[in-house]
């Protein structure tokens, strides 16, 4: 069946409000978080290796278990405060990763910054908080927007001040202040690291902006 001009303007419209959500590639004051070539600017005792498309790929090693291995998250060496982080991720069937901001220590990231998850909840009806697209211990996604294990994601996050906003696949699924939450005593500068959760994870096209 045909659809009427004004209903594919209409599709169109939305579609484009949907990607606008998200800056374009050659948006202004955004840097690259990663070289495409190594690990310079991060630090990690994990397996997370550059791949050759330029994306960096967590590859867990033999018998690595868990998430309480606080060394082998990959993090960076600067500390991060107001800011938009950019990115893009995938995992494998029944994958767990999970995006930290403003770590105030790196030994207690759980305790001292506060975690976007990345999980495989892919086709969960009412996502929660400890669901892909939420902040973990503070507020659930309003939608469940992550693709199947295996495609890529995209998260555009907004840290300005106390509050949190996260794009998820051209939706925005968080809008928060961290005082209105159990992240009230969590710092307002800190570290941003990716979490090693001993399943496969990759990320591209990592890229920040600070605010001033």
């Amino acid at each position: 069946m045909k659809l009427p001009a004004y209903l594919i303007a209409l599709s169109l419209a939305f579609s484009l409000q949907a990607e606008d959500l998200h800056p374009a590639a050659d948006a202004a004051g955004f840097v690259p978080m990663f070289n495409g070539k190594d690990l310079t600017g991060w630090k990690t005792t994990g397996n997370w290796l550059v791949e050759a498309d330029g994306s960096v790929a967590l590859h867990p090693r033999e018998g690595e278990t868990g998430w309480q291995r606080w060394s082998a998250y990959l993090a960076t060496e600067k500390k991060y405060q107001d800011f938009v982080l950019d990115l893009e991720f995938k995992f494998e069937p029944t994958g767990n990763s999970g995006v930290f901001m403003r770590i105030g220590d790196l030994g207690e990231p759980v305790k001292t910054g506060f975690e976007v998850q990345i999980l495989d909840t892919y086709g969960l009806e009412k996502p929660g908080h400890h669901d892909c697209g939420g902040i973990v211990r503070c507020i659930g996604p309003t939608k469940n927007m992550v693709k199947p294990a295996g495609e890529w994601n995209r998260y555009t996050i907004t840290v300005k001040g106390r509050q949190v906003k996260v794009v998820f696949n051209g939706e925005q699924v968080i809008d928060v202040n961290l005082d209105d939450s159990e992240m009230k005593s969590r710092p307002s500068e800190g570290f941003i690291a990716f979490q090693d959760e001993a399943k496969r994870v990759s990320y591209r096209n990592v890229r920040i902006k600070e605010l001033k």
